[in-house]
This record gives C-alpha cells, sequence and structure tokens, in this order.
C-alpha cells in the first residue's frame, strides 16, 4: 500500500475519533476530580466495655459478692457519600452471655433539618434512653422503674423508621413508626415522637448524652411519647447543667414518666409512674489524670392495675466518681439503697465500676 495513502486514512481516522476521544479524556479528568474533591472519611471501629464488682446485701436472704463483665461493645461507622452513612454496633450482653446487634442503621442525613435512619436503633424516647449505659451520668442506669421503661427488641433499639430534624440549633424533632410485633407482640405498628428545646447551648445529632462534664451550658426540656392500638407510654425530661469559671460543672436532671399498659419494668402491672431528681458537682482541681465528682440520685415508681395489690419503689444512689477522659475513662464507686413497700425485698448494693471506650 502506497505510504501516502496509510498517511492519509490515518489523519480520517483520527479526524473522526478525536471528539470521541477527547470527550472519554475529559470523563477521566472530571471523574479524577471529583473523586478528589469527594474523598470520604475511613470506615472507624472503636469499642466499649463496663466492668465491675458488686456488694448486694438484702434485707432477707444470703449477701452476694460478685465482679461481672457488665457490657462489651464494638462500634463501626461510614459512608457511602457524604449525606449517605452507615453504623453498625454490637454488644455482648454480661446477663446472659450472648452477643446482639445493638444499632444496624442506614442513615440518610442531607441537612441538619432533614435526616431520615433506617434499620435498628433507638426510637423517639427520653433522654435517659437517647444516652444509654456508656452516656449516662450515673452508673445504676435503669434499675429506679421510671427511666427508659420503654418497650424494646435489645437494649432500648427497635426496628424501623425515623425523621429527625435541628432547627435553629434550639428545636430538636423526631417522628418514627417501629416494628411492634417484635418489642410487644402486638403486630400493629408501634409510632414514637420526641420534642426537645434547647434554650442555652444547642445539642447536635440524634442520641444524647446524661451529662457533658463542663463542656455545655445546657438548659434543655423534653417530651416523649410511643402509641400503639390505644395504649401509651409518655415521658417528660429535664437537664440543667452549667460550667463553673473554676474549671468545675454542676448538673440537675429530672424525669416523669407514665406508662399506661405500653411498657414499664414490671409485666405483672398494666400502669406505672414516677419521677427522679439527679444532681451532680464535678470538682475543678484536676487530681492525678482526672477529676473528682460527687452524684445524687432519688427516685419513686408505683406500680399499679395487677392481680396482686399496688406497690411503690423508692431507690437513692449516690456515686463518687474519677473522670478521666469524660465516657472513654471512667471509674464510679456507687452506694444505692432499693426500697419497696410490700411483693419484694429491700436492699442495698455498693461497688466501684470502670467504663473504658476508644
Amino acid at each position: 500500500m502506497p505510504t501516502r495513502f496509510v498517511r492519509n486514512e490515518r489523519r480520517f481516522i483520527a479526524r473522526r475519533y478525536a471528539p470521541a476521544l477527547l470527550l472519554v479524556l475529559g470523563f477521566l479528568i472530571f471523574a479524577a476530580t471529583l473523586h478528589a474533591q469527594v474523598t470520604l472519611p475511613p470506615v472507624t471501629v472503636g469499642g466499649g466495655l463496663q466492668t465491675s464488682f458488686v456488694h448486694t446485701e438484702p434485707d432477707a436472704g444470703t449477701s452476694t459478692d460478685q465482679f461481672l463483665l457488665y457490657s462489651a461493645r464494638l462500634y463501626v461507622n461510614g459512608s457511602a457519600t457524604n449525606e449517605i452513612k452507615f453504623m453498625f454496633n454490637t454488644e455482648y450482653d454480661g446477663s446472659n452471655n450472648k452477643i446482639g446487634v445493638l444499632d444496624a442503621v442506614a442513615r440518610i442525613e442531607p441537612s441538619s433539618k432533614f435526616n431520615i435512619w433506617a434499620g435498628r436503633f433507638l426510637p423517639p424516647s427520653d433522654r435517659a434512653n437517647l444516652y444509654g449505659p456508656y452516656y449516662s451520668h450515673q452508673w445504676a442506669v435503669f434499675t429506679d422503674g421510671i427511666q427508659d421503661g420503654y418497650p424494646f427488641i435489645f437494649q432500648g433499639r427497635d426496628n424501623g423508621v425515623v425523621y429527625w430534624g435541628d432547627f435553629a440549633k434550639k428545636i430538636k424533632v423526631s417522628v418514627g413508626a417501629f416494628d411492634g410485633a417484635s418489642a410487644t407482640g402486638n403486630r400493629k405498628i408501634l409510632g414514637a415522637a420526641r420534642v426537645q428545646i434547647d434554650f442555652w447551648d444547642p445539642e447536635g445529632g440524634y442520641y444524647l448524652n446524661g451529662t457533658y462534664y463542663g463542656d455545655k451550658n445546657l438548659l434543655a426540656i423534653g417530651g416523649a411519647t410511643q402509641l400503639q392500638s390505644g395504649k401509651t407510654a409518655t415521658t417528660a425530661d429535664f437537664l440543667l447543667e452549667r460550667k463553673l469559671h473554676d474549671g468545675g460543672a454542676f448538673s440537675i436532671e429530672s424525669e416523669y414518666s407514665n406508662y399506661n399498659r405500653l411498657g414499664g419494668y414490671d409485666a405483672a402491672y398494666a400502669k406505672s409512674q414516677g419521677a427522679y431528681a439527679l444532681a451532680s458537682y464535678l470538682f475543678p482541681k484536676v487530681v492525678g489524670v482526672g477529676k473528682f465528682e460527687i452524684l445524687g440520685k432519688y427516685a419513686k415508681a408505683e406500680f399499679t392495675h395487677g392481680i396482686t395489690p399496688r406497690y411503690h419503689q423508692k431507690t437513692t444512689e449516690i456515686n463518687f466518681n474519677y473522670v478521666i477522659k469524660q465516657f472513654n475513662a471512667r471509674v464510679m464507686s456507687f452506694y444505692k439503697d432499693t426500697r419497696f413497700n410490700r411483693q419484694r425485698t429491700d436492699f442495698w448494693q455498693a461497688g466501684v465500676g470502670l467504663q473504658i471506650q476508644m
């Protein structure tokens, strides 16, 4: 074939396919640039541990001394895009020596005002449920007949979907629908809603804390309700926390609950209601690697509409804590006295607990 003909054919091919080649090249450059602009954060893996020594002294019966592995958790978080994320957490439950799915959540979060979560997680409920044992202020949480008496599948969680949003950094709203059959045995949908107002510093996100150890000035009031087939569970909660100029902090937390045939601590009673008040003071002086804190709590819950006569429970708890790195490292010594007017045996407990997270 003549050399001139080959050259002409090559020029023809180059002219014919040049636009397509340029388009492909431009797309590759654009894709590389876009990828560089939306580089996602890496998947994070963390863990948590709560272990304790507890002495239990009943008014009637034999005392016990136990070393308990109360809980161990594994946390996994990642992102598909900047607006689509996932959360997967597991927990070893020391009470039954089993590992369960704690959270398994698809999180669609395009803005602070519009977020959709779907999967297994904490439904809209009281502050105590939304902070759980690892972010509570006290050690013996969920033992007073009041905090987080809402129905659940595992550790306060249920399967469902929720909308939540933060407005003007002052109002937090969440509304959701959850699987009733797995939580209560009733196949009807379980509805849940919560509204919270932050008068001072805002609290971002869906889950909450029981304290901020002086990092925030808080005055927050929240109300929540869950409804299924005319049965209700309703709570109102309050948290005031103030950081002091010397580096210390004090807080006051309170809650009222009314479980009307939905949830509650004692399945033998259709209804229960009660309230608690908690106060704490974080000492300003750093001793070693942490600060000391003293905390006191009093609660009273009444259980009614059962086969046996109504009864009430009074719980008094005192903590003396050594806060090393807030919720990531703290040692909590505790004394808890639980009294009943009938049905159950009075007892007191004392011990020391250790919490580590990473």
